[in-house]
């Protein structure tokens, strides 16, 4: 197991109970960020099948001989730290769990279909009557109001919906042009990130206040949230912002150049890093002209620039640049595959990279929590668990139950 640093203070969110009645990635992704920083986070399962996205490979891991285990990468991601508990929450047993649980919880988080949760009597309204200071924390794809709020919603069709899509991908007038969805499924990551810092802001105030609250996370407001600057160009200047490829709309040049062996990445944010690329490349007299003087006018000029600055690049080797711009202090920087990035030796001195032991007898593989405290810490507790690993525990330490009550709801299939 590992750690960021040897530490004796405590993590920030030791004593915080969560119930994570979440599946997927939005909800799981917070969750698992709030049991890095310390919470007790019980996640509460479907019995037999679990979070959907257990099954979602392969890849599945391995264990050290090779034979396969049901753990998928997928799953993998985005629910270490967490104590796993099956539960038929569609039973009047099973509902009971869940209420006597949410007695003694600081968090709730589901991101079930509107209404399910009333239907369970598992609702904010139903739980907050037995904890007040409970802060319950819905995610759906389109919120609790609004037209579309009955709707399914998935990160793809957030991604197209929210205008993501429209400014991601290579321009129409390019070579596979098109509308491109992101790499990575960022409308549930962002809003996995948004509902931590809300659920986080409500425990804040909660000292205060001692009354808990109702969050309402939706991956279309997030996706909206998140389009940042280029919502911003639209409203100020009322024109649609298109896709540019690996260019930015608002500074230049700020994008992929090719050399003879391989891409690079150059980075311009201001003037003087211009000036230093210009110099750098062999041209420094390209800084002064009129057409390129300023960020301004080198976006009016945006595909002379271009033209000419590929031409330079096209002379020396990729590494030859990347070590002549550095010493410059121009941002730059390789296209790396994930393997390059994760075997980077500065990602590695980071300590960005490491495995935990598995219920399974396999090593989990892990990307770390990028937060690093300078006193309090990130610790990593407990690998992501098996189906229904900690169910017995659960039920016995937090709940008192013997083991002859526990046997006969596991006969009867409700944990």
């Amino acid at each position: 197991m590992m750690e960021s640093k040897t530490h004796t203070t405590a993590a920030p969110l030791s004593g915080i109970r969560v119930l994570d009645l979440s599946r997927i990635l939005a909800g799981p992704w917070s969750t698992q960020l709030l049991a890095d920083l310390g919470a007790d986070v019980i996640k509460i399962e479907r019995p037999v099948s679990g979070d959907d996205t257990r099954s979602w490979g392969p890849p599945f891991l391995a264990r050290e001989d090779g034979t396969p285990t049901v753990e998928s990468a997928y799953f993998l991601a985005a629910n270490r730290g967490k104590r796993s508990i099956t539960v038929d929450i569609g039973t009047s047993e099973g509902q009971d769990i869940v209420r006597a649980l949410a007695r003694n919880a600081d968090v709730f988080v589901e991101n079930y279909k509107i209404g399910d949760m009333k239907r369970y009597g598992l609702d904010h309204t139903a739980l907050s009557e037995l904890n007040p200071r409970l802060v319950y924390c819905s995610i759906t794809g389109f919120g609790q109001t609004g037209p579309y709020s009955h709707r399914a919603g998935y990160d793809f069709v957030i991604q197209a919906m929210g205008g993501l899509m429209s400014i991601t991908g290579q321009s129409d007038d390019q070579p596979g042009g098109g509308a491109q969805k992101c790499g990575v499924p960022i409308a549930d990551l962002m809003t996995g990130m948004y509902a931590s810092t809300a659920i986080l802001s409500a425990l804040l105030e909660r000292v205060g206040s001692g009354q808990g609250q109702y969050i309402d996370m939706s991956l279309l407001d997030t996706q909206v949230a998140w389009l940042a600057n280029q919502a911003s160009n639209y409203l100020v200047s009322g024109h649609t912002p298109k896709r540019w490829g690996n260019a930015h709309p608002n500074l230049a040049p700020y994008q992929a150049f090719a050399a003879p062996d391989a891409e690079l990445n150059v980075a311009v944010g201001n003037d003087r890093q211009f000036a230093a690329l210009c110099r750098t490349l062999g041209n420094a007299a390209l800084a002064a002209e009129s057409r390129f003087a300023t960020n301004t006018q080198r976006l009016e000029h945006r595909a002379q620039l271009i033209s000419l600055l590929a031409a330079l690049f096209a002379g020396q080797s990729r590494d030859h640049w990347l070590a002549r711009l550095e010493e410059a202090g121009v941002p730059c920087g390789p296209i790396q595959s994930i393997p390059q990035a994760l075997a980077d030796a500065h990602v590695q001195a980071r300590g960005m990279v490491f495995s935990l032991p598995h219920a399974s007898g396999a090593e989990a593989p892990q990307i770390a929590n990028p937060i690093k405290f300078s006193r309090t810490r990130i610790a990593y507790r407990r690998p992501p668990p098996v189906l229904g690993e900690h169910t017995a525990e659960v039920l016995a330490q937090d709940l008192g139950w013997t083991v002859a009550q526990i046997s006969a709801l596991q006969h009867k299939g409700i944990v």
